[in-house]
């Protein structure tokens, strides 16, 4: 059975009474869900210690970036290592803010990956395609480009590690979501990519992001290859995001 997960990507947003306000509203929340989803918070790096501080059992903490490298000269960089040392679980890695505004590769966020793995967390890849592609009808083949690209130093024992998350660029912070269908069909893209590189790809979460809300996450949680979230905005409202943890169906 795979995992169901929804992770709150916090993105630029937060402060030290937020990370300890809202992570306390979210975990006492929690408390009651019965369907097995994992709740994962990803603030600034700067929030993490505070977050994993008042995580308590039923939260997991993560990273929004991570280096390529293990350890050195990198000023404003920090490594896998070092968040985990943090309380991190999870480790974001290719959003394609990352790819679009730092100007990330495929070939980095291979090496990240690698780093992450490594490090001993689990990595949220993050893959999909713009508006542009998409209307050229190249979203498949882009986002099968970046699985492919992204996963290259995943070896067979580290693929348990493995999240990925598909995100139209189009999609984030827009308002505008892919129809549960069209969000399903790129999903079972994905998985059949993950088969063909030789993964478990039956095994491995397939997480929607993109403007998902309380009223729209349940469609897409309903469909067979969608197992989660990776949420933006809503992640910052604790009733919202909790109400989307409960969207996901429970025994699935």
């Amino acid at each position: 059975m795979r995992r169901k997960i929804v992770a709150g990507n916090w993105k630029m947003n937060g402060s030290k009474d937020l990370a300890q306000t809202l992570v306390s509203d979210v975990r006492s929340q929690a408390a009651s869900l019965d369907n097995g989803v994992e709740v994962v918070i990803i603030p600034p790096a700067i929030y993490v210690g505070e977050v994993a501080a008042n995580a308590g059992d039923l939260l997991s903490v993560g990273v929004q970036n991570v280096g390529q490298w293990a350890s050195g000269a990198y000023t404003g960089e920090i490594s896998a290592e070092m968040a985990r040392d943090q309380g991190c679980q999870y480790a974001l890695v290719g959003h394609s803010e990352r790819r679009q505004i730092f100007g990330e590769t495929d070939e980095m966020v291979a090496e990240k990956v690698g780093r992450i793995v490594a490090g001993g967390l689990y990595a949220v890849v993050c893959v999909g395609e713009t508006l542009e592609e998409r209307e050229a009808g190249k979203a498949e083949s882009v986002v099968a480009a970046q699985v492919r690209n992204g996963l290259a130093a995943v070896s067979a024992d580290q693929w348990r590690q493995v999240v990925v998350a598909y995100e139209p660029v189009w999609a984030i912070g827009t308002g505008k979501t892919a129809t549960a269908q069209d969000a399903q069909a790129m999903h079972a893209s994905i998985r059949k990519v993950l088969s063909e590189i030789g993964a478990p790809a039956d095994e491995i979460s397939l997480l929607y992001g993109g403007s998902v809300k309380a009223d729209n996450a349940a469609a897409l949680f309903a469909e067979p290859d969608i197992d989660g979230g990776l949420i933006g905005g809503a992640s910052l409202i604790a009733q919202d995001f909790i109400s989307i943890c409960r969207s996901v169906p429970a025994g699935t």
